[in-house]
């Protein structure tokens, strides 16, 4: 399945828009706040029903608007799709509506039916840069694609985190307090397992697939196990500070790469183009696992990835992009010098 072009109406500073892309590779090029990154955007909401950047949904509606749609047309086997997603502001906030060749259909067959997509972005730094809360975010957007029943232990572990921690923070006595968390400590248990259990799969997976050419990356899952024990011995301070001081909310991700003939921490120790070549393994891995778990093959969005690289690492993503329908965004012109794939360029005023 590969997508043949996006039609957007009001959406970021796009106002009625028909965009075509090349089955293989496709460069947007222009200057910085053309819109570059809100076509990539268009493209990502059209087939996953969200944006990658936005706080608040309504934020894709163009200014002084109160409805937007993106349209994408997909090929299969030479049969032409046409998947739609409106979303329409009212009174308490923004509804969507999600349409495949003119029929409404539900967030989740949508997403069934529509390509995958896999998106690079700077503002993904976070995931290097950030505090791990947002690493393990990152990771649980990409687990819950693949897994349903990650997503409900995910929302019950956390709606229970809290319920256990108020019962923490208005406890007054300690062998009432000992039974009321009685239950809440094995539920939490039951939850915490099943999620590190695949949040260990997924560092596994990734490190199946450590080479990025002749570089070599690792991801370290730092597991802050949920146990009894754990609970018991961190008691006392659970009472001082009023919550749950263990569990996955306190999980980390360490991403290495092998410099010298040992594994650094890319987070405290790589430069910035290693950190971004570090995403952009995090991408193909994703790649990896959607053509292993769904046998799909995703499409590939890369936005702004060669600002801080060297010419060769230019190449080497260009390089190993080439099995996949790719959108890049660049403003550097040089690029177009080492492409050797058939291509089209989208040059953005």
């Amino acid at each position: 399945m590969i997508l043949k072009k996006i039609s957007i109406k009001s959406f970021r500073n796009f106002n009625n828009s028909v965009f075509c892309f090349n089955p293989f590779l496709t460069v947007v090029m222009g200057k910085n706040s053309v819109g570059k990154t809100n076509l990539l955007e268009g493209v990502y909401f059209s087939l996953k029903g969200r944006g990658f950047r936005e706080k608040k949904e309504e934020e894709l509606i163009g200014y002084d608007e109160i409805k937007t749609y993106v349209q994408a047309e997909l090929l299969e086997e030479k049969e032409k799709k046409q998947f739609k997603i409106t979303i329409e502001k009212n009174d308490g906030g923004v509804v969507r509506n999600y349409f495949i060749n003119k029929i409404r259909k539900k967030n989740h067959q949508y997403l069934l039916e529509s390509l995958p997509v896999v998106i690079f972005s700077p503002s993904f730094i976070y995931v290097i840069e950030g505090e791990p809360a947002e690493r393990r975010s990152y990771f649980d957007i990409i687990l819950v694609v693949f897994d349903i029943e990650y997503r409900a232990r995910l929302i019950n572990y956390e709606s229970a985190l809290r319920k256990r921690n108020k019962i923490l923070e208005f406890a007054k006595n300690i062998e009432k307090l000992k039974e009321e968390l009685r239950f809440w400590d094995g539920y939490l248990i039951e939850q915490a397992s099943y999620i590190t259990k695949k949040r260990q799969e997924l560092a596994d997976f990734f490190n199946q697939y450590k080479k990025l050419d002749n570089k070599s990356f690792r991801l370290d899952y730092l597991k802050n196990e949920l146990s009894k024990e754990n609970l018991d011995r961190t008691f006392k301070k659970q009472l001082i500070l009023k919550k749950t001081l263990v569990g996955p909310q306190r999980d980390d991700f360490v991403i290495n790469i092998l410099s010298s003939g040992d594994f650094k921490n890319i987070h405290k120790f790589g430069s910035r183009s290693e950190q971004r070549l570090a995403l952009f393994w995090l991408v193909l891995n994703e790649i990896n696992l959607y053509q292993e778990k769904l046998n799909k093959r995703p499409l590939l969005l890369l936005d702004d990835i060669f600002s801080e690289l060297d010419i060769t690492n230019k190449a080497l993503v260009l390089k190993l992009i080439r099995k996949y329908q790719t959108i890049i965004t660049t403003t550097q012109s040089d690029i177009l010098n080492l492409i050797d794939m058939p291509h089209t360029i989208i040059n953005l005023a």
